[in-house]
C-alpha cells in the first residue's frame, strides 16, 4: 500500500478542517487518487467539533457499495494498527463490526436511512460524510435530503461533507446553499495511453475480450483491471482466460464475494504471477487495485430501470457515460504510467454524464421513507434532483394497495408495522401479515431467498427454498439473512410446510397474480393482475396453472417473461383479499366488434374468478370503459380548428408560464376524466366519441380570464398592409415551433418588421408567396429580407409576373392583393 503521507489529500486537509470549523456543510471535489476516501475521515475524528461530549463524537462514512465500506474500513483500521471494529469498524444490512470503541462507522447509504428514521437527532453522531455521491444512488440523495432536513431543523451542529470525484458543483450548492465551502483536490494521476479496440458480432464476447487483456499483458507492464457489467461476463471471461493462460492469476472483484476474498484481489499475487482482476463497476471508484498499470474497459454498465406504467424494474445494459469511462481509464494511472483499452470504436458517441438513480428507480421504498419521515409533500424537502412526479405517484398508489399508506399518504397501522423490517415494502408487507397464515418463519426464509445473490441459474423458488432449508451451511448467506429476519419478527426459523408460499408471495406482489388466459391460446399465456401480459415457456411445469404468482419478471410492460413463480390456488387468493368476493361491473372496449362488452365480475384487478352477464350498463363505468380505451388508442380526434387551438394555447403556455394549461397529448389523455368525461352521457362508441367537438370542450373549459386574452395574445387571424386579415398556421407551435403567416409578397409592402405575438415575445414565420401563391422566401427577419432578398426576387420574378407589382422600394409601394395597384 501506498504511504499516506504521499496522498494529494493531505495537502488540503488544513483547508477541509477549517471549512467544518466555521460551516455545517462543505462539498469536497478530489480527483481520483487523491486518497478522499481513508484519509479524511481519520483527520477529522480529532476535530473539536468531532469531540464533543454532548454528541458522542462518531463520524459516519457512507459508502454506495458493500464492497466498498468493507475494503476502506479494513484500510483505514490497518492505517491506525488495529483490527477492524475498534475505532475504525463498518455497518450494512445484515452485517456490523463496530464496537463500544468505535468512532468511524463506514456505512452503506442504506443504513444511514435507517438511523435516522430511527432517531432524526442522530445522537451520537458528530458529522456525516458522503463519498462517491457523483453516483448518485437513490439512497445517497435520500440520505442527504434527510440529513439537511434533521440539520435545518434538529441538529444545526451536525456536520455535513459531500464528497466526490466528478460532481455538478452548482446543481449541489443550489441545495446546500451558495455559502457552502468548495475544496478542491486535483489527483495524483500518471499519463495514460487509450487505445480503442472495438467488438465485432462475428465471434463471441468474451474470446475477443481475452484476445484483447492478452495484448494489453503483453505489450505493457503492470497488472490488468477488467471492468465488467456482471458477474455473469466476469465469469465467463474468467473461464476463458484460464484456459488461454493458465500462468496468469485471475481474480474476480464483486459484491458476491466474501471480505477475505475481496481484499485478496486489490494485493499483488503472493506467488509473484502477473494479476487479472476481473471486476464489476464497484472498480471505478473508491478502492485502489495495487499493482494495476492495464485496464481493459469493456465500456458497459447494468442499472435498474423502473417503468412506473408497467410497475416492473428491468435492468438495462447499457454503454457506460463519459465520466464513468474516464473514472475507468484512470485506474491505469494511479501507480505509474499505464494504458487504457476501450473496448469500442473511437467514434462511438457517450452521454456526458449518468442518470441520477431518483429518475429510473423504483420509487416504492422512497415513498415509504417519506412517509415514514411525516413528509406527504416531496417539496419540502431540499432535492439535488427531485423525485419524478409519475415514478412516485406510481410507487404510492402500490403502497395503498398493500395497505401500507391511506388515501392522505400517511402510514396506515400496516404502514407502521412494517416500518421494522429492513427490506423492501412489498417483502416488509408479506413478513408482516405472514403471521395470520401462522407461516411467518416461512417468510423469513423467502425473503432471504429473494433478496439473496446466490439464486442464479435456480428458476424453482419451491426447489431452491427447500435445499436451503435441507442444507443451510451450504448456504451460509443465506441462513444468516434468514435468522437476521427470524430475530426481527421474534419466531424460530423451524418451516414445517411450503404450502403458504404462492400466498405470501400474493401479499407482496398483488399486482403480479396471474391467469392463464384462454385455453385456445396455449398454455403458458397469463394476464397479470395489474392488467399486462407475462409467458412462461410451454414445456414449463407452470405453464397449465389457472392461477400463479410471478415472483420475478423480466420487466417488459407487455409480453413479460415470468423467470420465477409459484402456483395459487383460488381460495388463498380469496382469503387474502376479501374484495375478490365482491362483485363488480366490468365493461371493455372490443376492437374485434367495435362496442363494449359488459359483465359483472369478481376478482383481483384483471385477474377474473368468476363471471357472470350484466343486464345494463351502468353509465359511469361506460363512461370508464370509452376513457381506458382512449387512453389505450393513445390519440384524440381532433379537426383542424382543435389542432388549430392546441397550438395556440401550447405556445402561451411555451411562452407565459404555467397559467396556460398544458394541452399536449399526453396530458390531456391523463386527464379525460376532468374535460371530456362529462360530455360521453349516452355514449357508447369509439366513433361517437371522435366525432365530438373536442376544440370546442377544451375552450369551455378555459378559464374566463385566460379566454379574454386568447385572442390577443394568440390572434387566429393578422391584419396585414393590403387589409387582409389572413389566418395564421399554429400547428408547428406543438412541436416547439413558431406561428406561420403564408401570405402573398405584394400584401405585405411597406411591412418594416416581422410581426410578433404573444405579448411581442414571439415573432411570425413569415412564407412568403409568389402571385401564383409559391414559396418565394422563409424568414422571420422581414427587414433583413428588403435589403437582401428583395432584389433578387425582384429580378427574377417582375417578367414572369408582370401584371403585378415588383417595385423598387416595397417599403413606400402600396400593399395589394389584385393583380395591379388602383390609380
Amino acid at each position: 500500500m501506498t504511504s499516506p503521507s504521499t496522498l494529494p489529500i493531505e495537502a488540503r486537509l488544513d483547508a477541509i478542517r477549517e471549512a467544518l470549523a466555521a460551516h455545517n456543510r462543505a462539498v469536497l471535489v478530489a480527483e481520483p487518487g487523491a486518497g478522499k476516501t481513508t484519509r479524511v475521515p481519520l483527520a477529522l475524528l480529532d476535530e473539536p467539533w468531532c469531540r464533543d461530549e454532548r454528541r458522542g463524537g462518531r463520524l459516519l462514512l457512507l459508502e454506495p457499495r458493500r464492497v466498498a465500506a468493507r475494503l476502506a474500513a479494513g484500510f483505514m483500521a490497518e492505517t491506525l494498527g488495529e483490527p477492524v471494529g475498534e475505532t475504525v469498524g463498518y455497518r450494512m444490512r445484515g452485517e456490523s463490526r463496530v464496537g463500544p470503541a468505535t468512532r468511524l462507522e463506514v456505512v452503506t447509504q442504506g443504513v444511514l436511512t435507517r438511523m435516522l428514521q430511527d432517531d432524526p437527532m442522530l445522537e451520537g453522531v458528530a458529522g456525516i460524510l458522503f463519498d462517491e455521491f457523483h453516483e448518485r444512488s437513490l439512497e445517497a440523495d435520500l440520505g442527504l435530503a434527510l440529513a439537511l432536513d434533521a440539520q435545518e431543523g434538529l441538529r444545526d451542529d451536525l456536520r455535513l461533507l459531500v464528497m466526490s470525484a466528478t460532481l455538478d458543483v452548482d446543481s449541489l450548492l443550489e441545495t446546500l446553499g451558495e455559502a457552502t465551502p468548495v475544496i478542491d483536490c486535483p489527483g495524483r494521476t500518471f499519463p495514460v495511453e487509450t487505445r480503442y479496440r472495438s467488438l465485432t458480432s462475428r465471434d463471441e464476447a468474451a474470446s475477443q475480450q481475452a484476445r484483447a487483456v492478452i495484448g494489453a499483458l503483453e505489450a505493457g507492464e503492470g497488472d490488468a483491471l477488467v471492468i465488467l457489467p456482471g458477474v455473469g461476463e466476469i465469469r465467463r471471461l474468467a473461464r476463458e482466460l484460464a484456459g488461454r493462460r493458465p500462468d496468469l492469476a485471475i481474480m474476480e472483484l464483486h459484491g458476491r464475494l466474501p471480505l477475505e476474498t475481496q481484499r485478496r484481489a486489490l494485493r499483488p499475487d503472493p506467488a509473484g504471477r502477473r494479476r487479472v482482476v476481473l471486476a464489476t463497476a464497484i472498480a471505478e471508484s473508491s478502492v485502489t487495485v495495487d499493482g494495476v498499470r492495464i485496464v481493459v474497459d469493456a465500456g458497459q454498465e447494468r442499472v435498474p430501470v423502473f417503468q412506473p406504467r408497467s410497475g416492473l424494474t428491468r435492468l438495462e445494459t447499457r454503454r457506460v457515460n463519459r465520466a464513468s469511462a474516464d473514472q475507468r481509464r484512470g485506474r491505469a494511472g494511479r501507480q505509474g504510467p499505464g494504458v487504457c483499452v476501450r473496448l469500442w470504436a473511437e467514434e462511438q458517441p457517450l452521454m456526458p454524464h449518468g442518470e441520477p438513480e431518483i429518475r429510473q428507480a423504483d420509487l416504492a421504498p422512497l415513498a415509504f421513507e417519506l412517509a415514514r419521515w411525516g413528509i406527504t409533500d416531496p417539496n419540502q424537502l431540499a432535492w439535488v434532483t427531485p423525485p419524478p412526479a409519475a415514478a412516485l405517484a406510481a410507487g404510492r398508489d402500490l403502497l395503498r394497495r398493500l395497505g401500507v399508506l391511506d388515501e392522505a399518504f400517511h402510514l396506515t397501522a400496516l404502514g407502521r408495522a412494517c416500518s421494522r423490517w429492513p427490506t423492501h415494502p412489498r417483502l416488509a408487507v408479506m413478513l408482516e401479515r405472514a403471521v395470520a397464515l401462522d407461516a411467518q418463519p416461512l417468510a423469513c426464509a423467502l425473503v432471504a431467498l429473494l433478496e439473496g445473490r446466490d439464486l442464479e441459474g435456480e428458476k424453482d423458488l419451491e426447489r431452491a427454498l427447500e435445499a436451503r432449508l435441507a442444507d443451510g451451511r451450504a448456504h451460509r448467506q443465506w441462513q444468516q439473512d434468514a435468522r437476521r429476519l427470524a430475530q426481527v419478527g421474534g419466531c424460530r426459523l423451524a418451516v414445517a410446510n411450503l404450502a403458504p408460499l404462492g400466498a405470501l408471495l400474493a401479499l407482496a406482489y398483488p399486482e403480479r397474480v396471474a391467469q392463464r388466459t384462454a385455453h385456445q391460446v396455449g398454455p403458458g399465456r397469463f394476464r397479470l393482475a395489474g392488467g399486462g401480459l407475462a409467458t412462461l415457456p410451454e414445456d414449463h411445469p407452470l405453464a397449465h396453472a389457472e392461477l400463479l404468482v410471478a415472483a420475478e419478471l423480466d420487466g417488459q410492460a407487455s409480453g413479460a417473461r415470468i423467470f420465477r413463480a409459484v402456483a395459487l390456488a383460488p381460495d388463498r387468493l380469496e382469503a387474502l383479499y376479501p374484495e375478490t368476493r365482491e362483485w363488480r361491473a366490468s365493461l371493455e372496449w372490443s376492437e374485434e366488434q367495435g362496442r363494449l362488452i359488459g359483465e359483472q365480475v369478481r376478482g383481483l384487478g384483471a385477474v377474473v374468478l368468476e363471471r357472470r352477464p350484466l343486464q345494463a350498463l351502468p353509465p359511469e363505468a361506460v363512461r370508464q370503459a370509452l376513457l381506458a380505451a382512449l387512453r389505450r388508442r393513445g390519440r384524440l380526434a381532433f379537426d383542424e380548428a382543435a389542432e388549430q387551438l392546441l397550438g395556440r394555447v401550447t405556445l402561451l403556455r411555451r411562452e407565459l408560464g404555467d397559467d396556460w394549461p398544458d394541452w399536449s397529448l399526453e396530458a390531456l389523455l391523463a386527464s379525460l376524466d376532468d374535460w371530456l368525461g362529462p360530455h360521453l352521457d349516452g355514449i357508447t362508441r369509439l366513433e361517437a366519441v371522435d366525432k365530438l367537438p373536442l376544440g370546442r370542450i377544451l375552450l369551455d373549459g378555459l378559464d374566463w380570464s385566460l379566454r379574454a386574452r386568447l385572442d390577443e395574445l394568440a390572434p387566429e387571424r393578422l391584419a396585414v398592409p393590403s387589409g387582409s386579415h389572413i389566418r395564421l398556421d399554429y400547428g408547428p407551435c406543438r412541436h416547439g415551433g413558431e406561428p406561420v403567416l403564408a401570405v402573398k409578397l405584394q400584401e405585405v409592402f411597406g411591412w418594416r418588421a416581422t410581426p410578433r405575438i404573444a405579448g411581442g415575445r414571439v415573432p411570425v414565420l413569415l412564407h412568403l408567396l409568389s402571385p401564383a401563391r409559391r414559396p418565394l422566401q422563409v424568414t422571420r427577419d422581414l427587414e433583413s429580407f428588403w435589403a437582401n432578398g428583395y432584389p433578387e426576387v425582384r429580378k427574377d420574378l417582375r417578367g414572369r409576373y408582370p401584371k403585378h407589382p415588383w417595385p423598387e422600394d416595397p417599403l413606400t409601394a402600396e400593399a395589394t392583393a389584385r393583380t395591379k395597384p388602383r390609380f
